[in-house]
This record gives structure tokens, sequence and C-alpha cells, in this order.
């Protein structure tokens, strides 16, 4: 689902700087989401465990917000694109989960490898500028700026959560099942 041309970090290094050890761990929980999304249908995506509403689909979808969020809109204060801008977040703040089932598969995997293409080299662009502790050039609402690096970790948490729903959802949609996809 990448459509970078540089090497991926596959998971984090056993004894790496910390920048290679918080990029290899966000690429690792990617990589893992992507292996529970990937070669599903339509029903496979929309596969929901009771009582919750999450899907595979919606999954997708948000990570791809989040995703255009955090290294597009915060780190770099550009506005959000196509179909992000034509949302009204105040009437449906859900939006994309419940847009996601009128989304095709194949839109679905394609929004959120863009936006991974599109953090990649947002990533790239701020470490050469300032490193782990450069500032996002979007502030909190109380005037503070995250470092890149505080948004790593946050990416990294909001995978490693949705990672878990993503494995539950997919074990009951065909059996996949395992920590990490074969190499």
């Amino acid at each position: 689902m990448s459509e970078d041309t540089e090497p991926v970090l596959l998971e984090p290094p056993v004894a790496g700087d910390e920048t290679d050890t918080l990029i290899g761990s966000l690429e690792r929980q990617r990589r893992t989401f992507a292996w529970k999304c990937a070669g599903l249908d339509a029903v496979g995506l929309g596969a929901r465990l009771a009582p919750s509403t999450i899907t595979l689909g919606g999954l997708l979808k948000h990570l791809a917000l989040v995703e255009e969020d955090y290294f597009s809109r915060r780190l770099l204060d550009e506005e959000f694109g196509p179909p992000w801008n034509t949302v009204d977040w105040d009437a449906d703040p859900d939006w994309e989960w419940h847009s996601a089932a009128s989304d095709s598969p194949e839109e679905l995997y394609a929004l959120w490898a863009g936006a991974v293409a599109r953090s990649r080299a947002n990533l790239r662009k701020a470490l050469a500028d300032g490193g782990l502790d450069g500032l996002a050039r979007h502030s909190w609402p109380d005037g503070r700026a995250p470092s890149l690096r505080r948004i790593l970790v946050d990416l990294v948490e909001e995978y490693a959560r949705h990672v878990g729903h993503a494995d539950l959802i997919r074990e009951s949609v065909d059996g996949r099942v395992g920590e990490d996809p074969p190499r």
C-alpha cells in the first residue's frame, strides 16, 4: 500500500537512535494495521463487533484523517485537502466513521495509502528542518506547539489502539490472527 520510493523501516531497530526507534514503531503499527485490513471486500470492511460501530473501513478512513491532521495540518499548518475540506465537521464530527460505509474498498485503501505517503514525505521535511525537537507550526488552543517527537508518540499511540480494534474485527471476519504480518 506504500507509494513511497524510499525504504521504510519494518520495525523499530533493536538498539537504534531515538528517531529511528520512533519512526520504526510507527511503521510497525502501520504495517500491522495494513495487514489486518488487507484484501477485504466491502462486506469485510463493513463488519463490526456489537455493540461497537467501529469497522475496518471506518478505521481506514479515520486513520487517513489522523495522518492528514497530524502530519499536514498540525505539523506544517497546511489546510485539509479533499475529501476533508468539504466536510461540515460541526454537523457531523464523526463523518469519517459514518461515510466509510459508502466508499468502495479501493477508495478506502487508496485514501489511507495516500495519507501515509504524504505523512512520510512531511515527516522527512520536518526532520530535515528541525529534527525531533522541531515544533509544529499549528499550536494547541493554549498556544503551545508540540514537538515532532510528541506528534510521533501520539501517532504510535493512536495506531496501537486501533490495531487492537482491527485485530479483533479481522479475526471475526475470516479468522486472521497474529501480531505481525508475514515479511
